[in-house]
């Protein structure tokens, strides 16, 4: 064997010092879910900063070439036991803040670690420590020295995305505060025993800064809080800022600004009190801040016990398809969505069956390459390989019970891909589940171009039949769709004495007053999503005039997989997103025969082929229309034809009425357009989940057609968004062109690259880093491809979320595996005792075989 030192200076020009900008992975394998804790420790390329597990770092050296690297490997310290509480370990302590990761807030358990750094040379494993450099030639122990330096000291890349630190009691200063006119009205407020104006209630009391008035804050999602009467006399009069009495210090106070919806500061609170005769220096609080019942509602029992079962003591489960998935931050609703993808043999064929052959096709950077990351994420969780007992802190020998905590896998290089250049997942915030599985989805249609395409699982047709009430003549309508709506009445309420009784009392200031949940018929439900829809501002080319029609949806398929999401999400009077509280008898199986299209009856006549007239410059010959479903190549399956030039078909009277909530003109002619003019409540989803783009006020420019105003193409072109759809398997030109087709818009760039594929025939268009010439099997036909079979299902999985909306709380996921519910609560795996499916918020329904 070759002198180590030799061997050394022989690669010494492989070897690289990372500089900034250079992605380090030293947490994580690009293969697997090994890391330096794993047995065998991580191999960190030392020309590429990729990671490597022990199994895969031998395949890396044989298809690069590369000899150098750094091997890291972790052992756990053993946890002082320090004022034990005879457990083995502390008692965790009580959080104080809105926060995680900062002192006083939501504990995260990081564990303390000794490291063992060496290099490593392949083939033969030579190993070279930090005292065998020093007796190397300089040229050899500078280079080498500064590398391993460097990729010790650099971030890696999961430790980056992943924001360790996050602090949800930050606040800004409010842009009413420097201004504030306050009414000289004599209003003076005594320093105790404040009470509402209106209902008398002596809790949760506001006082508004504009005017004095004192009154109760909001009913909380749990029907505790107050009545609503400080938000009312808002709405009334428009005085934005109002202040909790009782949380007064002369440190500060809780200020609400209704008017920016959050808690906000208030530089001049100290005079804004005064007004009203309030000393803050001599005040003392009394009651609890909203931080603090953020901190207990994020505790507390009831909702959050019973889905997460935490009244019983669970068994816990080990096995292939019962691995756990740590918490990244708010990533409970990317492990819940992905633990129930793949049950689905769809994505375990495509994705696990095949695992083998997508790493040894893997690009040279797999860390960026979708297939490879989706493969290395179902083989994690269905292997069995990570789902082994996590040991109790302090307990190296494992003599204590498993606790349902598993090692388990950690999803960071699959969360940072699927998440890249979106706007909110590839933040640390929590999410709605249901988008990010249609997200996912989405993506996963934009990789399977070719070859098996999983998500056709769950896609189905609905037919929109629309009946002009005047003419008595019909319009049919086929869109894709891959979740079910169904609505939530809650005026069919079974126990509608008992939640009016309850009313009542909290009403009357009964602080006993039980909180009672509405029990809500899923017969209701789907009588609701099935009944006519009434149009009353229609455009029927029969009668050449607005009139009325009835809208009905029906199934033109029925998929393999149905997911149903309940819309317990919804907004109210005041446009304040508010959850309904509600239990819901959803059953084991269901039977959608009767919502089975029928297509044009017989004698049944059409509406007339006319398009109604264009929102603006009506001498414009129309070109293209709404609703085009494109093929299969297409992920969005909606191909709109028209140019700036052309004014595009908009239903005016829904853009009229989102003009009328107060939405720039703009943003809601954007909103009709892409949701296919198919109504008001479509329109008003797509404007609530855009109004932070930064476009959302800007001129609509439709895809495929020229930039907008000021855009040239020599503009400079987001370095990231090129990135981000070269990473999909385009090319840097057809990324180019698709970016600059879409006014540099990233979500637009990627929707043209995706219609316009027949365009950029002549450009090597790729899957996963691959040319089409390897991609698998042939094109598919023109048209949306559907499976269709019996309407008949049976429940497998849920998905349930605790909190007062999708933006915070925790989500978990009840699995039903050899007829035994199993519940997935991040790392927690275990059987299932009472699995709470009157509350869930997404339901995964699977085809009965006739």
């Amino acid at each position: 064997m070759a002198d180590v030192g030799e061997v050394l200076m022989s690669v010494l020009s492989t070897i690289r010092v990372p500089k900034p900008g250079d992605r380090v992975h030293k947490d994580e394998c690009a293969l697997s879910f090994s890391s330096p804790e794993s047995e065998g420790g991580l191999y960190v390329c030392m020309n590429s900063f990729l990671g490597f597990g022990s199994q895969y770092v031998d395949r890396h050296h044989a298809r690069s070439g590369q000899r150098a690297y750094l091997h890291i490997t972790r052992t756990r310290k053993a946890k002082e036991d320090d004022n034990n509480s005879g457990s083995g370990h502390p008692p965790k302590k009580k959080p104080t803040r809105l926060a995680i990761g900062i002192e006083g807030g939501f504990d995260v358990e990081q564990e303390q670690y000794e490291e063992d750094v060496k290099v490593v040379i392949l083939p033969d494993r030579q190993e070279v420590t930090s005292e065998d450099l020093t007796t190397m030639p300089d040229v050899v122990k500078e280079r080498v020295s500064l590398s391993m330096a460097g990729i010790m000291a650099a971030d890696s890349v999961s430790h980056t995305l992943q924001v360790q630190q996050w602090d949800g009691e930050v606040r800004q200063e409010s842009k009413h505060a420097a201004d504030l006119k306050q009414l000289d009205n004599g209003v003076k407020i005594p320093p105790s025993g404040w009470r509402c104006e209106v209902c008398d209630l002596q809790e949760n009391i506001w006082m508004n800064l504009t005017d004095g008035k004192v009154l109760c804050g909001r009913r909380y999602f749990d029907g505790s809080g107050g009545n609503n009467h400080a938000l009312l006399h808002f709405q009334e009069t428009g005085y934005p800022l109002a202040v909790k009495l009782g949380t007064i210090t002369p440190d500060g106070a809780d200020v609400y600004s209704y008017d920016e919806d959050d808690m906000v500061l208030d530089s001049k609170l100290p005079e804004h009190l005064a007004h009203f005769g309030i000393n803050m220096m001599t005040m003392e609080k009394t009651e609890r801040t909203m931080t603090e019942l953020e901190i207990a509602v994020n505790q507390r029992v009831g909702e959050w016990e019973v889905i997460q079962e935490s009244g019983t003591t669970l068994r816990p489960l080990f096995g292939p398809g019962l691995t756990g998935m740590k918490n990244l931050g708010n990533s409970c609703y990317l492990n819940s969505v992905m633990q129930v993808l793949f049950t689905v043999p769809d994505f375990q064929s495509k994705y696990v069956s095949n695992i083998d052959k997508i790493i040894d096709e893997a690009p040279s950077d797999p860390t960026q390459d979708f297939k490879t990351q989706v493969a290395k994420l179902g083989y994690g969780l269905l292997s069995g390989e990570y789902s082994k007992p996590a040991l109790d802190p302090g307990d190296e020998n494992g003599a204590s019970e498993p606790r349902g905590d598993q090692t388990g896998i950690a999803p960071q290089m699959f969360k940072a891909l699927v998440g890249r250049g979106h706007p909110e997942f590839s933040t640390n915030r929590q999410q709605d589940a249901q988008e990010f599985l249609l997200h996912f989805i989405n993506m996963v249609e934009r990789n399977c171009r070719s070859g098996p395409n999983p998500s056709e699982a769950f896609r189905f047709l609905v037919e929109e039949r629309i009946v002009c009430q005047q003419s008595q003549k019909a319009k049919y309508t086929q869109r894709v769709d891959y979740i079910v709506q169904l609505p939530v009445p809650m005026d069919q309420a079974t126990n509608t004495e008992e939640l009016q009784e309850a009313e009542r009392r909290r009403e009357e200031g009964d602080s006993s007053a039980p909180t009672v949940r509405a029990q809500i018929p899923f017969t209701a439900c789907m009588a609701a999503l099935s009944e006519p829809e009434i149009l009353t501002d229609f455009w029927s080319s029969a009668v050449q005039a607005k009139t009325t029609a009835t809208k009905t949806t029906r199934f033109a398929s029925f998929p393999d997989y149905l997911v149903i999401q309940i819309k317990k999400f919804t907004f109210g009077l005041d446009w304040v997103p508010k959850k309904l509280d509600v239990s819901i008898d959803v059953p084991d199986t269901l039977d959608l025969s009767a919502l089975c299209a029928t297509g044009q009856q017989p004698g049944e006549e059409l509406l007339p082929e006319v398009a109604p007239p264009p929102l603006m410059t009506p001498d414009v010959e129309v070109k293209g229309i709404l609703g085009f479903h494109g093929n299969d190549e297409d992920d969005s399956l909606y191909s709109p034809l028209l140019c700036q030039s052309v004014s595009p078909v908009l239903d005016d009277s829904t853009v009229s009425q989102l003009c009328e909530m107060g939405f720039p003109l703009e943003a809601c002619r954007k909103a009709v357009y892409y949701t296919g003019n198919t109504g008001i409540d479509a329109a008003m989803n797509w404007i609530m989940s855009h109004m932070d783009d930064p476009d959302f006020s800007a001129p609509l420019v439709l895809p495929g057609c020229s930039s907008g105003p000021g855009t040239t193409p020599t503009e400079s072109l987001s370095e990231e968004h090129l990135a981000t759809i070269v990473s999909m398997g385009f090319s840097r030109d057809q990324a180019t062109k698709a970016l600059r087709a879409t006014s540099n818009v990233l979500d637009r760039a990627v929707d043209w690259i995706f219609s316009h594929l027949d365009d950029l025939e002549s450009m090597d268009v790729s899957e996963g880093g691959r040319s089409a010439a390897e991609s698998e099997g042939r094109e598919p036909p023109p048209g949306p491809r559907v499976r269709d079979g019996p309407g008949k299902y049976e429940l497998f999985a849920f998905i349930s979320h605790m909190g007062t909306s999708t933006m915070c709380g925790h989500y978990v996921s009840h699995i039903k595996k050899d007829q035994q519910w199993v519940i997935f609560n991040d790392q927690k795996v275990c059987a299932s005792e009472k699995p709470p499916k009157d509350l869930g918020y997404l339901y995964f329904y699977r085809r009965v075989a006739e």
